[in-house]
C-alpha cells in the first residue's frame, strides 16, 4: 500500500463518519483539502511526514490515479502534466479549487468487498462507468459554497457502526502497551491475539507498531463514545468533553 492508497482509504473513512452526504454527492477541490481531509488534522493516519508530501499525494489522487475518483477532465490533464515535470509544483491543484470531484462508485464497492491482498491497490475503474449524471454534474465544474469548517458546526458524531464502542476502547486501553516507535512515530506493542479495530485482523504482537499491516488504520487512536474527538491508546478521560474513554 503506497501514500494515494493510504489517502484514498482514509478518505473514505473521513467522509463515511463525518461528511456521509459525499458518499453519493461531488465535492469541490478546496472542500477536500481544507474541510474533509487537512493536513493538519490528519497528517497521522496518512502517514505522510511533510505538507509538500501530503500536497503530491494529493495532486496524484486528484489527477485520477486509479481511478478512485471521478474528476474534471481538464484538472485531470493539467495535474498528471504536472506530475512529469522536472520540478513539479505540488500546490498546482489548488488552481482549481471551485471543480467538482466525487468517490467512484466501483471503487468503494472494491473497498467495501476488500482485496484479497489489502498491499494490492483497488481494481481500477474507468470513469465513465458512473452514473451519468454524476459524470455530468463533474464535467460543469460548478463552483459550491465551501462548507463550514468543523469549529463553525456542531461536531457531526460518526455512525455507531464506524465509532469503536466504548467497550472497544477500554479493552484497547487495557491490551495495548503505548510506546514509540524506532522512527520516534507513536506507536503500541500489541499483545498476543490482538486485533485491528479497524479490519479485525490480527496485529503483530511484542513490536512497536503505528499502522495495521493489513489495512493501513493508525492503531495508536481512538474516539472518544461520547463526541467523537481523537484519543490516544492509554488515555482514561477525553480532554474535550470530560468523559470516561470507558463510560457506557
Amino acid at each position: 500500500m503506497d501514500n494515494v492508497d493510504r489517502m484514498y482509504r482514509h478518505l473514505v473513512r473521513t467522509i463515511r463518519a463525518k461528511f456521509p452526504q459525499y458518499l453519493s454527492q461531488p465535492f469541490d477541490v478546496a472542500s477536500l483539502q481544507q474541510t474533509i481531509l487537512p493536513y493538519r488534522l490528519h497528517r497521522r493516519e496518512l502517514g505522510l511526514e511533510t505538507n509538500e508530501d501530503y500536497e503530491i499525494t494529493l495532486t496524484e489522487l486528484l489527477s485520477g490515479a486509479r481511478d478512485y475518483l471521478i474528476v474534471d477532465e481538464r484538472m485531470k490533464d493539467a495535474l498528471r502534466a504536472e506530475l512529469t515535470a522536472v520540478n513539479p509544483d505540488p500546490s498546482a491543484f489548488k488552481q482549481f479549487g471551485p471543480a467538482m470531484v466525487a468517490l467512484s462508485p466501483n471503487a468503494l464497492r472494491s473497498l467495501e468487498a476488500g482485496p484479497d491482498d489489502p498491499s494490492t491497490p483497488l481494481k481500477p475503474i474507468l470513469a465513465q462507468d458512473a452514473p451519468t449524471e454524476k459524470r455530468h454534474v463533474i464535467a460543469q465544474s460548478t463552483p459550491t459554497v465551501v462548507p463550514p469548517s468543523p469549529a463553525a458546526e456542531p461536531r457531526r458524531q460518526a455512525p455507531a457502526a464506524a465509532r469503536p464502542s466504548a467497550e472497544n476502547v477500554a479493552d484497547a486501553g487495557r491490551h495495548s502497551t503505548p510506546t514509540t516507535a524506532p522512527s520516534g512515530a507513536r506507536a503500541i506493542i500489541p499483545k498476543p491475539g490482538e486485533q485491528c479495530r479497524s479490519c479485525n485482523a490480527s496485529l503483530p504482537p511484542g513490536r512497536p507498531i503505528t499502522f495495521c499491516p493489513h489495512c493501513g488504520q493508525n492503531v495508536t487512536t481512538l474516539h472518544c463514545p461520547a463526541c467523537g474527538s481523537e484519543l490516544e491508546v492509554g488515555w482514561r478521560f477525553c480532554p474535550v468533553c470530560g468523559r470516561p474513554a470507558d463510560a457506557h
